[in-house]
């Protein structure tokens, strides 16, 4: 039964969210002082944490990076926040998904169970394409030496585009690939997490070109 861990200063959501939670077959927990949020979370042996990003006292982001900073356990970011710049630091500090309340009970379930079945999923073997090995076990990415660790999202973006070499992958594809469904996704969060993987390329060397963009129909490598 896989233990769903809560950060939540909202006291009755956090309870209607707990009992939705074990209603669907989960373990529910939470912690009350969020000065040491992520060393509780990382503590639970959790196998998602839902985090809010606006806490009394605390920083949710920074919450964000001490979690992925002792732990690869998948972390969902849950505000009342609708600031491009606040996903795009979520994202960027290694949070695997963002839900905006007021949010549909039947979404958020559905983003958990993504992430979970994400997380299960078995690692291939190294895979290459003109010259850049992604090694999907490891969730590094080489060029020329150079090597650069991707976040989870960043990977399954790669492994798809990948996999399908010289073939045109659609957003929508992409879409259902990272979160199990193209519904109730902000097509700006599939963008942000592309430009974030084109810049960890980049870092390494790789053409910029080696991911394009055909305008309407989605990616190719």
């Amino acid at each position: 039964m896989a233990l769903i861990y809560v950060v939540e200063d909202d006291a009755a959501l956090r309870d209607e969210l707990e009992r939705l939670l074990q209603l669907q077959g989960f373990e529910a927990a939470h912690c009350d002082d969020f000065s040491t949020a992520a060393q509780a979370a990382v503590r639970s042996g959790a196998d998602c944490v839902v985090l809010d990003l606006k806490l009394p006292g605390a920083d949710g982001l920074q919450i964000c990076r001490d979690i992925r900073g002792a732990s690869e356990v998948p972390i969902i970011m849950l505000t009342s926040s609708e600031s491009e710049f606040d996903e795009v630091m979520a994202l960027g500090l290694g949070a695997d998904d963002y839900v905006t309340k007021p949010y549909r009970p039947a979404t958020l379930l559905a983003r958990i169970q993504g992430v979970l079945r994400r997380s299960a999923v078995p690692a291939q073997p190294v895979v290459s394409h003109r010259g850049v090995q992604l090694d999907e076990a490891a969730g590094v990415v080489e060029f020329e030496g150079r090597r650069a660790e991707l976040t989870r999202n960043e990977l399954r973006i790669l492994q798809m585009l990948m996999r399908n070499a010289g073939q045109v992958v659609s957003r929508q594809q992409l879409m259902v690939h990272l979160w199990e469904s193209d519904s109730f996704i902000d097509d700006n969060t599939l963008t942000v997490n592309v430009n974030r993987l084109r810049r960890a390329l980049s870092d390494i060397g790789v053409d910029d070109d080696f991911i394009t963009t055909r305008r309407g129909l989605g990616y190719v490598v």
